[in-house]
């Protein structure tokens, strides 16, 4: 096989900018629209158990991604002692990640919420450098430095101090930083793949997690609610059980198509979209001069990263789309076959 026949096949294999695009994008607004949904179920409706709520979304994704197994619309590997030892540390960082940010959702505003995730940038970037060895362009960590940047700047106008708030989103951060990095990194195990990493990872912590919302007292409070009879309440649960598989599906489809930190900066960008919502729904922000200033900065940082990411690889594309053919001669290597 010549060379030119290898980078030909590399080059079929690569996910093109628009799949990486549209993968980014389907993963903004399952996470803009899980947020809404999660505040009106534990907000709204002071619903008492945002582990239970977790639950149900890994339920959700158990029963979905295992009936199209049965109905051989996916395929991932069967059960075996090596699925824990492929896995791992995934289902730990999953669990984390999505206690502790249900539980910031409760806790925190929504405008407040979204200053404080960004740190998981700057987190998710440290881990690429580490774990998988990547670098970056000068213009990418400046725009990551100009999104935490805006993020202190808006955060520094807080004015309803959660001290339980802030330790479960910078608890949060870290495991979605990890989790980010490890996704990536669990994608290329063979056997794994999407479907295998959101369905092992989910089947793995539901038990332990029903079992620690038992030995809490949560389960009993659940039982107890009063919404349960409520029709908007209940078709509200069941919309936070799906989208929270979507969004799921939309981290592992985003992470396969781009880097971790992608990822995370378009969570970033979506944040800040649910922070100028949150200005006008939700009752909730206390405005600042300081908090829409810095809220700028960091969207201004996130488009930056996104053209470097995005814009100047579809730019790229559309330009080698619209070269017409032009036949080669005949190359140095065919040459001497002829001779």
């Amino acid at each position: 096989m010549s060379l030119n026949a290898v980078r030909k096949g590399s080059e079929e294999l690569a996910p093109s900018a628009l799949h990486k695009f549209l993968s980014a994008a389907f993963y903004a607004v399952s996470s803009l629209l899980i947020v809404i949904v999660n505040k009106i179920v534990l907000t709204h409706y002071r619903f008492p158990s945002f582990t239970f709520l977790g639950i149900g979304q890994m339920l959700t994704t158990i029963v979905v991604l295992y009936a199209a197994k049965l109905n051989h619309n996916i395929h991932f590997q069967d059960f075996d002692r090596s699925i824990l030892f492929k896995i791992f540390p995934l289902p730990l960082l999953y669990v984390g990640n999505h206690i502790s940010g249900l539980a910031s959702t409760k806790k925190l505003s929504l405008p407040m919420f979204t200053v404080l995730r960004k740190f998981t940038i700057l987190m998710t970037m440290v881990l690429e450098a580490r774990i998988l060895r990547k670098t970056f362009p000068p213009l990418v960590k400046c725009s990551v430095l100009a999104i935490v940047v805006g993020a202190l700047v808006a955060a520094s106008s807080d004015l309803a101090f959660d001290l339980e708030g802030y330790t479960f989103i910078l608890l949060n951060d870290m495991c979605t930083a990890a989790s980010g990095v490890y996704t990536k990194k669990k994608l290329e195990v063979e056997g794994l793949g999407r479907y295998g990493v959101l369905f092992y990872n989910a089947s793995i912590i539901v038990i332990p997690t029903v079992l620690a919302s038992s030995c809490s007292g949560d389960l009993q409070q659940v039982l107890t609610f009063e919404h349960w009879t409520t029709l908007p309440f209940v078709c509200s649960f069941l919309m936070s059980c799906v989208m929270g598989f979507i969004l799921m599906y939309s981290i592992v489809l985003c992470s396969h198509y781009n880097s971790a930190l992608t990822t995370t900066v378009v969570g970033a960008i979506k944040n800040v979209v649910v922070a100028y919502i949150g200005m006008f729904v939700g009752g909730d922000y206390i405005f600042s001069w300081l908090n829409f200033i810095g809220l700028n900065i960091c969207m201004s940082g996130g488009l930056v990263y996104s053209y470097m990411t995005f814009g100047s690889s579809l730019t790229l594309e559309t330009r080698r789309g619209s070269q017409p053919d032009v036949p080669k001669g005949p190359s140095s290597e065919d040459k001497q076959q002829t001779s």
